[in-house]
């Protein structure tokens, strides 16, 4: 089991030009859909997180059962789901601006217990900035590190929600111990300040640079470095291109029974050359369709 911990929310995304375009309602947050992604994939996956009872949470719920994804762990509110309000630039990419105040994913408590059989659990998006919920999900990464199960963190900035830049800066600092795969964007990586060199020693086994179409590059705590190329294709947009980066990452991992530290480290060239190779295949299906839809199985196999 795959456990996928944060926010799930709706993506208000344009049909069109200006800025009174139509908005379409679609299901999205960066963890709902990785888990999403991992059930398309065929990996046992869980979610846990804090949806609201509305009729956007309920369609956030169905589109998960829909995907094999196990929702025991859902805690339910009250409180409005929350809203992101997509932008498209001409190249595909997409920024948001979000409405999150008394909203239910951030209420979110850190359960006692993880699902039976989790042998990963995956963290990260705006789950890991609004408080309260983000510190109960970093209560719960801290505890999922300390119990040997394996950790992956994707903080996929959306700086419009960070009020305090250097203060989350520091505080990203402090969850690498507690992280055993760390992958973010270059765009990412440059708005943190730092290296993968410089993450590596506190505490992540590899960490993943995304650069969009120009490909992954992995970095091991043993010195490797591992580039692919991007998948040529026809761009519509990128939403959930990154999320489903993630998921391909740990399907790719558990099937190759590589989630530890150790694992990754036996990984070497060829290993790590297949599952980016596979990550960017994966991403690239999803770049090619409007909004985010992750692949199937049976769109990447060949």
């Amino acid at each position: 089991m795959i456990v996928v911990a944060g926010e799930a929310l709706i993506d208000l995304v344009p049909r069109g030009t200006g800025a009174l375009a139509a908005l379409q309602p679609a299901l999205g947050g960066g963890p709902f859909n990785t888990a999403v992604a991992l059930g398309r994939l065929g990996s046992p996956a869980a979610f846990c997180s804090r949806v609201s009872s509305d009729a956007f949470g309920e369609a956030l719920l169905d589109r998960l059962r829909a995907t094999g994804v196990d929702v025991s762990s859902v805690q339910r509110g009250t409180e409005p789901t929350t809203l992101a309000v997509a932008t498209v630039g001409a190249d595909g990419s997409a920024a948001y601006s979000f409405y999150v105040d008394g909203t239910a994913d951030r209420l979110f408590e850190a359960p006692s217990t993880l699902p039976s059989g989790t042998r990963a659990v995956s963290f990260g998006t705006c789950s890991l900035v609004l408080e309260p919920g983000a510190s109960a999900y970093e209560e719960l990464m801290r505890r999922a590190a300390a119990q040997g199960v394996f950790t992956a963190l994707d903080p996929n900035i959306r700086a419009g929600l960070i009020p305090d830049a250097d203060a989350y800066r520091a505080r990203f600092k402090s969850w690498l111990p507690s992280v055993s795969l760390l992958k973010l964007s270059a765009e990412d990586a440059e708005w943190l300040g730092g290296t993968p060199r410089e993450w590596l020693t506190a505490g992540p086994a590899a960490v993943v640079i995304t650069r969009g179409g120009e490909g992954l590059t992995a970095y091991t705590a043993d010195g490797g470095e591992y580039a692919v190329p991007g998948e040529r294709v026809e761009v519509v947009d990128t939403i959930g291109a990154g999320d489903t980066v993630n998921a391909a990452l740990l399907h790719g991992l558990a099937e190759r029974d590589a989630l530890s530290a150790r694992a990754l480290a036996e990984l070497g060239p060829g290993g790590w050359t297949e599952l980016l190779g596979f990550a960017a295949r994966a991403a690239a299906v999803t770049c090619s369709r409007a909004g985010a839809e992750p692949p199937y199985a049976h769109e990447l196999e060949g």
